[in-house]
């Protein structure tokens, strides 16, 4: 009679149970969501930094001729659309509106006095009682009194024009820049007092070589950046008709929409212009994992086999990584990396048993 062996048969009833323990985990596994890696339409573009500019700068100059005697704003304050910004001295246009104001008063009531006559001469002349000459007269003084009254009314109005030219409003809402005067100075007509620039609208200026510019004019497309990487919303876009001498590039206009309380005038940003259209090689984001200096993804194959793959990936557009290396088109990747790493030990732990079991029979 043969003797079996009881060292055999507690390593056959051990393998046994790893077997069975692998094929529960792979019935217990659950069923993985997979997605092609594929060639993609890509919007192909062209990275320059542009400058950011204010739409509205100003340099407020002087009206009228007078001494400065205040100033209400310096550098780098904030002004509202109205605020007088200076005041010149007004003693003497005070006094031109004074004289305008009392010349008006004699026009009016001389042109009173015209009207009346020339009511009193028509009314006779009516009943035939005034000569020709004397409605002629009387129509002559009432036409010289008109244009008296008109005349002082023009006067009295360009003295109070330039009484208020002596207080020197901003024209809008913004920023001073730069002061040219001090109290004291005579400021003449045209003589800069201050500048500065409104924030309420902003724009960004990029210089575009001529290479780019037919791709840009076609394509009317562009992305703009801050400096921490958030998107800025644009608007319209403006290329010029000519370019720069020496460089020969193209300034174009790229308008800002809304506002922008950490966007100021000179500030630069970076602008993403699309210049046409490629292919690439993507990958869902969702399928990548990142293990310390490691990155990948778990493939899956035509049999269900999952593997551990490294690649490269490149820039993130939407919910997709550009491949670089690692991978080809059409292969399928694991969106659940977690799930996929389960799964992947117990597909490990499946073939270790089964490896012993054959190697067991085989003893």
């Amino acid at each position: 009679m043969r003797t079996v062996n009881p060292l055999l048969v507690g390593l056959s009833a051990c393998l046994l149970s790893l077997v069975m323990d692998a094929a529960q985990a792979n019935a217990a596994a659950p069923e993985l969501n997979t997605a092609p890696v594929e060639y993609q339409p890509i919007e192909r573009t062209y990275r320059l930094d542009g400058m950011v500019e204010a739409v509205n700068r100003t340099t407020v100059s002087a009206q009228t001729q007078g001494v400065v005697e205040e100033i209400f704003y310096d550098v780098d304050d904030v002004v509202e659309r109205g605020a007088v910004i200076a005041r010149l001295r007004d003693t003497e246009h005070r006094a031109r509106v004074a004289q305008a104001a009392a010349e008006m008063k004699s026009a009016v009531a001389q042109l009173e006095q015209a009207r009346e006559e020339h009511k009193r001469i028509k009314g006779l002349f009516a009943k035939q009682n005034a000569s020709d000459s004397e409605m002629d007269k009387a129509n002559t003084a009432l036409k010289s009194a008109q244009a008296k009254f008109e005349a002082t009314q023009a006067s009295l109005e360009q003295a109070q024009e330039q009484l208020d030219y002596t207080l020197i409003r901003a024209p809008y809402s913004g920023i001073t820049t730069k002061r040219y005067v001090e109290i004291g100075e005579m400021a003449s007509p045209g003589q800069p007092i201050m500048s500065g620039v409104s924030l309420d609208e902003l724009r960004v200026s990029v210089d575009v070589p001529q290479s780019a510019i037919p791709a840009v004019r076609e394509h009317s497309q562009v992305q703009v950046f801050a400096t921490d990487g958030a998107p800025i919303e644009t608007g319209g876009i403006t290329v010029f008709p000519f370019a720069e001498t020496g460089s020969n590039s193209f300034q174009v206009r790229v308008a800002l929409v809304g506002q922008h309380p950490n966007l100021f005038p000179g500030m630069f940003v970076k602008t993403v212009f699309v210049v046409g259209e490629q292919l690439e090689l993507r990958v869902p984001a969702a399928a990548v994992v990142y293990r310390s200096e490691v990155t990948g993804v778990y493939v899956v194959d035509n049999a269900g086999q999952i593997r551990f793959r490294m690649i490269r990936v490149g820039h993130r557009r939407g919910d997709s990584l550009r491949v670089l290396s690692g991978l080809t088109e059409g292969e399928q990747v694991a969106l659940d990396p977690i799930a996929a790493g389960v799964a992947l030990k117990q597909q490990a732990a499946a073939r270790a048993a089964a490896q012993a079991e054959e190697g067991a029979q085989d003893g």
